[in-house]
């Protein structure tokens, strides 16, 4: 599991002003033989629509031994590899929409300033950075901003076009195919639907069931495939798409000479390159079981993968690779495609270490029922790492926190690893701003959120992976959450990390242990953490629109939990002033008891598998909108000038050889979005349009 990069904490996006940026070229063509920056003299590179793009540094790159350098370019090379599949997991079209606007921009022959062929740019740097045709967050289709008339004579503008057409297929009969996906609104209108009162399945665009499928004949297909008694429960379903067959679902399972063979052949490549430079044993061990595990496709060779991965707690270097978190699918059992790839910050790592060292402490400590908690709570480490590159559904978006395996066995007999992203945290820091103190309530508040917020954040990220997601186990017997809460797993299960490092946050055992210098380091987080899930995120929904993303969906239900518990004793009191609304935690304590509560509750219902409670909370609390203070939220905001999104441009590494042998790696900088998202299709377009 991740920590999404719209916690509400300091290091994200809504409390971030807007520095000074030069606008990049509109078609992205014109910066590609430029030399790029040596190193980044800019955070912030390009805005457009409603995300902004942000540069991170690579801080102790330079200063690594040759061998790290080349175990981390090949282990980037195959995070790239296969950054196109995420595209074709999301959507059927996403590939074939994506390349046939790439050959416009590259090679349109017509007026490149009219504003059609500005609309199709803006609308293809969309696609880019969702990877695909629906939004990030809100999961609804976007609204192209050009008719079909301008697209159709843009393509035949555009001689030298290599089209994604189907075999046999005329360019003509492309567009009339794409024409009702790109530019119909009721087409595959939302990406992920995960509302209880309708079939998720049939109403998600998603492309990891077979079309005509529904939730009944996946939940039928499975139901004889599950076994509640199994000790060690592989992930049903994780990396494979459901399809209709003749003779009923099949799964099309992704791996060499599956599904997405042509990508996946390419990150085996690298990865076994990376095994004859790695480290140390433990982590060629690893990378092989990885490589096994891509070869097979079988998840109990995925198993194997996690565990040996996390017996390799000496490197240095790292990566994350594979079919990972399930976020996307909405009976939360499919995994998408993603990689992160980095280094250990040795000095920044003792904070969180400090917090693995005392898990058991934690758990034993926690508000949960003694039957839920770990007797031996095993393998924990924490660690703050250097991002490298990241791809797939780690980029351009990426969390600030990542707690992995996800299986719950695994976590319980050999632990887990939680780490923090430095550089990107840092990359948030340095252009963080006035969202804070618009909904603070006097200068005073301002003033401690100033002071405090930036670690209040990083506690509440580290404690939310080391102690969040590790704690609690389920009861004998009681299926994954995957099989039991299904789409509502995972918002349940964001919101009971949340919780974990919420009950903590203004304990005396974090000032014991050096992390804060008082509880009022909580205290801000507390304040922070109401505004964000009753206000703040709501400028990422667009108006009229219900919460769709887990993350936020967790927060509202943990923050309208609490204020309706606390209305009695005013623990959470909502004031006006001069037009504006404020929410002010009266009663640190007594809020503190209350996310004990709600913590207790989300446990018992993970440990039991109990979907009538969990549904129960989330329809209750974590979906619907208040419409009034939502359009309070956008005219707020609207006078910051603060982009609801961001994403992250990654650096390009560039191998010095000396004949064959690589010697060095070098950084790049690019400084143009268009141009790296170019490069990387021309690099890395394994897959053909249509899979």
């Amino acid at each position: 599991m991740f920590t999404s990069t719209s916690t509400g904490c300091a290091t994200q996006d809504p409390a971030a002003a807007r520095p000074q940026h030069v606008a990049a070229p509109a078609d992205g063509t014109e910066r590609l033989a430029q030399e790029p920056a040596a190193a980044p003299s800019r955070v912030e590179i390009e805005r457009f629509a409603d995300v902004r793009l942000l540069r991170y540094q690579v801080p102790g790159f330079a200063e690594l031994d040759a061998r790290r350098k080349e175990l981390l370019y090949y282990l980037c090379e195959a995070a790239l590899s296969g950054r196109e599949i995420i595209y074709d997991q999301k959507y059927r079209y996403n590939l074939a929409i994506k390349r046939l606007l790439e050959e416009v921009v590259r090679h349109y022959a017509g007026d490149r300033g009219a504003a059609d062929f500005q609309a199709l740019v803006l609308y293809l740097k969309r696609v880019w950075f969702a990877n695909g045709i629906h939004h990030q967050y809100s999961s609804e289709k976007f609204a192209p901003g050009f008719d079909f008339a301008a697209l159709a004579r843009m393509v035949k503008a555009t001689p030298r076009g290599r089209f994604p057409v189907r075999p046999g297929q005329s360019v003509d009969a492309l567009l009339a195919e794409l024409e009702p996906v790109i530019f119909d609104p009721a087409v595959d209108a939302k990406l992920v639907s995960k509302s209880g009162a309708s079939d998720v399945v049939a109403s998600s665009a998603v492309n990891f069931y077979g079309r005509g499928l529904t939730q009944a004949d996946v939940a039928a297909f499975y139901a004889g495939r599950l076994s509640p008694h199994d000790p060690e429960p592989v992930s049903l379903g994780l990396n494979s798409t459901l399809e209709q067959s003749s003779a009923g679902p099949v799964e099309r399972v992704w791996k060499v000479g599956g599904r997405y063979t042509e990508a996946i052949e390419q990150v085996v490549r690298w990865l076994e390159k990376a095994c004859t430079v790695a480290e140390s044993d433990a982590q060629r061990i690893a990378l092989e079981k990885l490589v096994q595990f891509y070869r097979s496709g079988n998840l109990r060779d995925w198993d194997d993968y996690n565990i040996a991965w996390l017996a390799d707690k000496d490197s240095l270097v790292d990566t994350i690779n594979g079919f990972i978190e399930v976020y996307h699918d909405p009976l939360g059992m499919r995994a998408s495609f993603q990689s992160v790839v980095s280094f250990r910050d040795a000095v920044a790592t003792k904070r969180i270490e400090a917090i693995a060292r005392e898990s058991q402490w934690f758990e034993d400590h926690s508000p949960i029922l003694d039957h839920h908690k770990k007797a031996d709570v095993k393998g924990i480490t924490g660690r703050v790492i250097t991002v490298v590159i990241e791809a797939g559904d780690t980029s351009p978006t990426t969390p600030i926190g990542i707690n992995l395996p996800n299986s719950d066995w695994i976590r319980t007999q050999h632990g887990s690893k939680s780490v923090s992203l430095g550089n990107i945290i840092a990359a948030y820091d340095a252009v963080r701003g006035g969202a804070d103190r618009e909904w603070a309530w006097d200068a005073a508040d301002a003033e401690r959120g100033a002071r405090y917020a930036a670690l209040a954040s990083e506690l509440n990220t580290d404690m939310h992976e080391v102690i969040g997601h590790a704690s609690g186990q389920i009861d004998p017997g009681v299926a994954p959450i995957a099989e039991t809460l299904k789409n509502y797993s995972s918002t349940l299960e964001e919101a009971r990390a949340d919780l974990v490092a919420l009950y903590y946050a203004i304990d005396p055992k974090l000032v014991e242990l050096g992390l804060m210098p008082s509880v009022e380091v909580g205290q801000v987080e507390y304040e922070r953490y109401i505004r964000n899930g009753l206000q703040l995120q709501l400028y990422r929904v667009p108006p009229g629109a219900d919460i769709e993303q887990d993350h936020m969906r967790n927060r509202q239900l943990i923050a309208a939990w609490c204020y309706e518990r606390g209305k009695p004793d005013n623990v959470i009191e909502r004031r006006e002033r001069d037009g504006k609304t404020y929410f002010v935690v009266n009663d640190f304590v007594r809020l503190r008891e209350l996310f004990g509560e709600l913590l207790r509750e989300l446990q018992r219902i993970k440990s039991e598998g109990d979907y009538a409670a969990g549904r129960e909370l989330v329809e209750r609390y974590a979906v619907k909108v208040d419409r009034k203070l939502h359009a309070e939220v956008l005219a707020r905001y609207a006078k910051l000038d603060i982009p609801p999104f961001s994403g992250f441009m990654g650096p390009r590494l560039v191998p010095v050889r000396e004949g064959e042998r690589i010697v060095d790696v070098k950084l790049e900088y690019p400084e143009d979005f268009s141009s790296q998202m170019l490069e990387y299709t021309d690099k890395y377009g394994f897959l053909p349009s249509w899979n």
